[in-house]
């Protein structure tokens, strides 16, 4: 495992402004890396967090995607992994409340996941509030405190 926080500590970082920069759509443009296509970027938070957007999509599978977003653990070179943001594409089971579905859904750090050995991300709940790649990009940016540059020649979010 990255390293160990809490809830709060976790709520904390996703909720520290992250100011994306002029350029970041360019930026983010998905490239081919075996059989997905992929593309990281990396923002210092407003309190001097280091984040790491990543963002991945089968080449093949239009449903099988994820959009996390990670902080970088201090004094080392480990990403922990505070949201994730995945595709129809796979049943999910949470092991501790032993729920399983089949759904597009979020994964979200938790204390308690961490206290029993398993990744920290590995609680999920399904969720309706996207339906694709792009749209769960959306969801990640208006749920964890990124600051979108304004373009008055593009649509906040237009394809990438």
């Amino acid at each position: 495992m990255a390293g160990t926080y809490s809830d709060d500590e976790i709520t904390a970082l996703v909720r520290e402004r992250k100011a994306l920069p002029a350029d970041w759509r360019a930026r983010m443009r998905l490239r081919p890396k075996r059989g997905h296509e992929e593309r990281d970027l990396e923002l210092t938070g407003d309190v001097g967090s280091e984040f790491r957007l990543i963002l991945r999509q089968n080449k093949i599978n239009p449903l099988d995607f994820s959009v996390i977003l990670a902080v970088r653990v201090p004094q080392s070179n480990q990403l922990f992994r505070l949201r994730r943001y995945n595709g129809k594409s796979h049943e999910h089971t949470n092991q501790i409340e032993g729920d399983t579905f089949y759904d597009f859904h979020i994964h979200m750090a938790t204390e308690r996941y961490q206290d029993i050995g398993t990744r920290e991300d590995a609680f999920a709940e399904p969720t309706d509030r996207y339906g694709d790649y792009h749209a769960a990009l959306r969801c990640l940016i208006d749920d964890a405190q990124f600051e979108v540059p304004p373009d008055a020649n593009t649509s906040l979010f237009e394809e990438m």
